[in-house]
């Protein structure tokens, strides 16, 4: 047993105490955790609520496979403080942050000013985060370290908007398409998005799959992730040669093919009340500071559903509700991360459009 198991393992016998209140040491620092036994999820019919120690648990499980995907990420977080059927808000900011916490100061112009955004990179931030009622992780596209692939991109992410503009954060990792389906299933009530139900996730998953099929023409690879909710996430790695304006119009580009080849499927429109009956291509997401809930992160459903990448293979024979704070941990110890080599994965754009230039 690798020295790793061994101290989640100490923290996963702490964290059984019976106890509402405890003091967990992790990494050297003491984490006070409380209401442990509060219900975050009420769960479904034949499955017991899941409570705060449970997504404690879960996210120290994981956090092997997690925190990698974190690394060097601002990050914001959707907070529960009384579970999914509660109040929920977003916190960008942390002043002050825990000392266990790496934070960068970036120039905020919705602010007007500088702020500090949190980087998850270790367990005892996961579990913070976590005590906070902190439920969805929602990080960068881009990361504030240069290496590999943007040395000599700047790192003042402070002071102005310019700088902002100049620093590596504006050069993202990926090209981000977000499937989501407007497909209703007649449960639903006056106002309320579409729900989780079969014959919507089918359809997006055909969908994704001709996607993926239209960019391996192109001779790009493309990754695919549950959303944890209705839809798909689908993320293509790129050297970070383009800023977020170049990703966003790449996006759009693809989308708006997509929509020739497929208009009874898909929909660019950003009235809801016009997406109805066709799955949504928002290509938008790939603007800096905007994010989508990370992958392994647990979500809003009752059923506690996590945000789980699966191989292509893999994707027409899963359903959201596969994967759970309660079956996700032995997934990932028996399967391992099927996007644990994403940014090695990383695609040339920049030589793509040459080449298709020169054509």
């Amino acid at each position: 047993m690798s020295q790793v198991d061994t101290d989640l393992g100490t923290v996963l016998e702490q964290l059984d105490a019976r106890q509402q209140r405890i003091v967990v040491k992790v990494e050297g620092y003491d984490i006070s955790l409380t209401n442990l036994d509060k219900t975050l999820w009420p769960g479904a019919p034949r499955a017991k609520p899941l409570t705060k120690r449970d997504l404690l648990r879960y996210l120290t499980r994981v956090s092997p496979w997690l925190l990698p995907h974190l690394a060097g990420r601002p990050m914001f977080t959707t907070r529960f403080p009384d579970g999914v059927n509660g109040k929920s808000f977003y916190q960008k900011h942390w002043r002050p942050a825990p000392p266990f916490a790496r934070t960068v100061t970036i120039y905020s112009s919705h602010n007007e000013g500088d702020s500090e955004y949190l980087i998850c990179e270790n367990l005892p931030t996961l579990l913070f985060l976590a005590q906070m009622g902190g439920l969805e992780l929602h990080p960068w596209f881009s990361r504030v370290d240069p290496a590999p692939d943007a040395r000599g991109k700047s790192r003042k992410f402070s002071g102005s908007e310019d700088n902002l503009e100049k620093s590596v954060l504006n050069y993202p990792d990926f090209v981000i398409f977000d499937l989501d389906p407007y497909l209703y299933s007649g449960k639903e009530g006056k106002g309320e998005e579409p729900e989780l139900h079969r014959k919507a996730f089918t359809r997006t998953r055909d969908l994704a799959l001709r996607i993926r099929e239209m960019l391996a023409r192109l001779g790009l690879e493309i990754f695919v992730k549950t959303s944890g909710r209705t839809g798909l996430h689908l993320y293509l790695p790129i050297l970070r040669r383009f800023d977020y304006d170049a990703a966003r119009n790449i996006a759009e580009t693809i989308g708006r093919f997509a929509l020739q080849q497929w208009p009874d499927e898909v929909t660019l429109e950003w009235a809801v009340v016009r997406r109805t009956g066709k799955i949504f291509f928002d290509y938008n997401q790939n603007s800096r500071g905007k994010s989508l809930a990370s992958i392994f992160c647990p979500r809003r459903h009752p059923m506690a559903t996590i945000s789980m990448p699966v191989e292509w293979d893999q994707l027409e024979s899963v359903y959201p509700t596969d994967f759970t704070l309660r079956t996700v941990p032995s997934i990932l110890e028996e399967q391992g991360d099927p996007w644990a080599e994403i940014l090695s994965s990383k695609q040339d754009l920049g030589a793509l459009l040459d080449r298709s230039g020169s054509r």
